[in-house]
């Protein structure tokens, strides 16, 4: 789509950026960045709960799940155990680590909590860049450094640039993490990629060429990922069986490219509207899917992860954990893409096709 700057006199008439904090409820002072992409696709970046994205429409369809108390600000009290769990707002793009993920555990003698500090950690913003068609560029894009740690390490810090541009559907996502401090620290990086209602509903389906499915051992989810013609990629009515906590997590094994990059995602036909995810598998080995069918919680995520779910003292033994040297980098990029048209949809039906 192209915009004729003859026709406007402020960009903002056809797309950008806009800043604004909350004036009520849990979150009130809690900063929030508005894109508007201007081809359908608007978003919201949360700076506070370092620069995850929570509420994402295409149209006027929600791509996002998002929890009973919504945006929260982010404090430190809810570091361990299941606590994390006590500020999750959900949202498109919930990230997990940096030296931990998955759930509470003591790993060599250190006591982490559930998903680690990411998100509970606010942004220092380094630049908003606002579209300017008048001058021809139609890009925008949010920079913001992230500090993890304290005196003695781990002293970490996440540099996550977040860009789209008019009239296209797309985030594009850019990490670059950093150990400033001078031992090597265990680095864990996962991303909680959560989708709901509408997009996601009854006869719904996972889109992914998977090469390898490992369910967790519960026998419920062994069962469920056992079935028949990939039953498991298509999304049920609310279950009664996963009132509470009960949920069905397995470990998928994208097939990519030459380069090593996959893309996954979801597809509602009725809605002819999906999403796709598209990543290195180089830099994210497996991909955890995460369905939870409650009523109201009604919920499931894509999370390309460079570890697993279970603990980091589980990743340790099977020589999963990942490592930043002292003065050491780690650099992820992925884009998140609203898709519609019937070409684009097929290219994501497609993948379910392929063996």
């Amino acid at each position: 789509m192209t915009f004729d700057p003859t026709r406007f006199i402020h960009a903002a008439q056809v797309g950008g950026i806009e800043s604004y904090s909350f004036e009520n409820g849990e979150a009130r002072g809690t900063r929030a960045l508005c894109v508007n992409t201007g081809g359908g696709l608007r978003y919201r970046i949360l700076p506070d709960r370092g620069l995850d994205i929570d509420q994402v429409f295409f149209d006027q369809y929600s791509l996002a799940f998002l929890t009973h108390k919504g945006a929260t600000k982010p404090t430190r009290a809810l570091d361990k155990g299941l606590d994390w769990l006590k500020g999750f707002g959900g949202g498109l793009l919930t990230t997990c680590g940096p030296t931990n993920v998955g759930g509470p555990t003591t790993d060599n003698g250190e006591e982490v909590g559930l998903h680690g500090t990411h998100s509970q950690t606010a942004a220092e913003i380094e630049s908003i860049i606002q579209p300017d068609p008048r001058a021809g560029r139609n890009e925008m894009s949010v920079t913001g450094i992230v500090r993890y740690g304290s005196l003695y390490g781990p002293c970490i810090s996440l540099r996550r640039t977040i860009d789209s541009a008019l009239g296209e559907n797309w985030i594009d996502v850019r990490d670059e993490l950093f150990n400033a401090g001078n031992t090597e620290q265990p680095h864990q990086w996962l991303l909680h990629i959560n989708m709901g209602y509408p997009l996601c509903d009854a006869g719904a389906e996972f889109c992914y060429n998977a090469k390898k499915i490992d369910p967790l051992a519960d026998d419920a989810t062994v069962k469920w990922f056992a079935q028949k013609n990939q039953g498991y990629k298509r999304m049920p009515a609310p279950l009664k069986a996963h009132d509470g906590s009960s949920s069905y997590v397995a470990y998928i094994y994208p097939k990519a490219d030459r380069a090593g990059n996959a893309t996954v995602g979801v597809v509602n036909r009725k809605l002819g509207l999906g999403l796709a995810i598209r990543y290195s598998t180089k830099e994210f080995p497996r991909l955890a899917n995460w369905q939870h069918w409650g009523e109201g919680e009604y919920v499931c995520a894509l999370e390309p992860a460079n570890g697993g779910v279970e603990g980091r003292d589980k990743d340790r033994e099977r020589g999963w954990l990942d490592a930043i040297a002292a003065g050491g980098k780690k650099t992820y990029a992925y884009r998140i893409e609203a898709v519609t048209g019937k070409e684009k949809l097929a290219e994501l039906l497609a993948l379910n096709a392929k063996r």
